[in-house]
């Protein structure tokens, strides 16, 4: 049994969690004395929370990817963002991942940051943003952020929604 995944939990692709953990399910010199024990309870119970979260909104097929691309450089990294960022931050009560997706999109068109941008855009209609949506939000970088991150979070997300009816012959949910 892992101390990050606390039990074997099934995740969404039929993997025991701790199969899915960047460190294989073990810290990597991990203290197994009980001196610290309530801080790796949260470790252990936001990594799972997180592994479950990222599957819900970037998919399984994101996440089995990420994670078959860990190495030794890489594991921390998937672990801290696993953890804090989908385990701690996504899983909050204070805003719906509709909202969460909104921030989301409208910080990394100002930033500039393309390839999260455009995963983040197919995440957003995962999670039940219209087209117009995510347009609304772009249009609304524009103002605060300005037109030229904006107009490029326009062109990253074109591209992104066009993949996304490509692959899934939907037509992007836009109602």
């Amino acid at each position: 049994m892992s101390e990050f995944t606390g039990e074997k939990t099934d995740g969404a692709n039929g993997q025991a969690a701790e199969e899915n953990h960047p460190n294989g399910g073990a810290a990597e010199g991990a203290d197994h004395t009980n001196e610290g024990a309530p801080q790796e309870a949260t470790r252990v119970n936001g990594w799972a929370a997180g592994d479950a979260t990222r599957r819900a909104v970037l998919g399984d097929e994101h996440v089995d990817r990420a994670v078959a691309g860990t190495t030794p450089f890489t594991a921390d990294f998937q672990e801290f963002i696993t953890t804090y960022a989908w385990g701690e931050i996504w899983t909050r009560p204070g805003l719906d991942r509709r909202t969460r997706s909104c921030v989301t999109l409208a910080m990394l068109a100002t930033l500039g940051h393309e390839q999260e941008l455009a995963m983040h855009v197919r995440a957003a209609l995962r999670v039940g943003l219209t087209e117009e949506e995510i347009k609304e939000v772009l249009l609304q970088t524009a103002i605060y952020a300005g037109v030229p991150a904006a107009n490029r979070a326009f062109a990253v997300a074109r591209a992104a929604l066009e993949f996304d009816r490509n692959e899934e012959g939907g037509d992007g949910r836009t109602g």
